[in-house]
């Protein structure tokens, strides 16, 4: 099978994120008088949304869907200021995607983050190489979901079953099956290689470029 593009999730992926969405949240949980939350924590509660994660960072007695709805707000509004501070790259990715590039094979961006935070963020870090960038808008389209997934194949005028998948998480392997496309797990990223393989990872990569040895 020859692939003709490629979709990337975003945090985990090709990004690590961590500290800038923990800052974040634990500056909501602070203003509200809740404890806050270790890095290794929110690496747990990340991959499904900004919405799931503050349901999970908020502590039981107030998990509420107003208070989650308020702290969701106000995450929003933290985090869209701080979302480059710390964020980068992981290494080898730019190499990565200059390969990819180089090959004129498609890139594109499909994220469970907020829309115009995963846009911000891609754009930010990551000029000129991905189209289109799509973050979460509607909750009924958030993966394992592979609605947005399918459209994107479309825009693209490319079949799914040319389309890589790489993601870091279980639910980034479950769209990617859901939308029969390739299932390409990551190891650097916010979840271990059991949770990959156990939801349909066809390949793990160790590192970026190890995805080149595929094409």
């Amino acid at each position: 099978m020859k692939f003709k593009a490629v979709i990337f999730d975003l945090d985990g992926t090709l990004v690590n994120s961590l500290q800038d969405i923990a800052d974040s949240m634990n500056i909501v949980l602070k203003n509200n008088n809740y404890p806050t939350h270790s890095y290794d924590e929110h690496q747990s509660f990340i991959g499904s949304g900004i919405r799931s994660l503050v349901s999970k960072s908020l502590p039981l007695t107030h998990n509420n869907e107003k208070q989650i709805d308020s702290c969701f707000h106000s995450m929003i509004e933290v985090y869209r200021d701080n979302c480059t501070h710390k964020t980068k790259p992981y290494d080898g990715i730019i190499e990565l995607l200059d390969n990819l590039k180089s090959r004129d094979i498609k890139l594109s961006v499909l994220s469970n983050k907020a829309d115009a935070l995963t846009k911000k963020i891609t754009s930010t870090l990551f000029p000129n190489y991905f189209d289109p960038v799509i973050g979460l808008s509607m909750e009924a389209h958030k993966k394992p979901n592979p609605f947005t997934a399918v459209e994107i194949s479309k825009t693209l005028g490319i079949k799914p079953e040319e389309i890589m998948y790489i993601g870091d998480t279980g639910i980034d392997m479950q769209t990617a099956n859901n939308a029969n496309m390739f299932a390409v797990g990551v190891l650097w990223g916010y979840r271990p290689k059991e949770e990959l393989t156990s939801n349909g990872a066809k390949y793990l990569l160790k590192n970026p470029l190890d995805l080149m040895e595929i094409l």
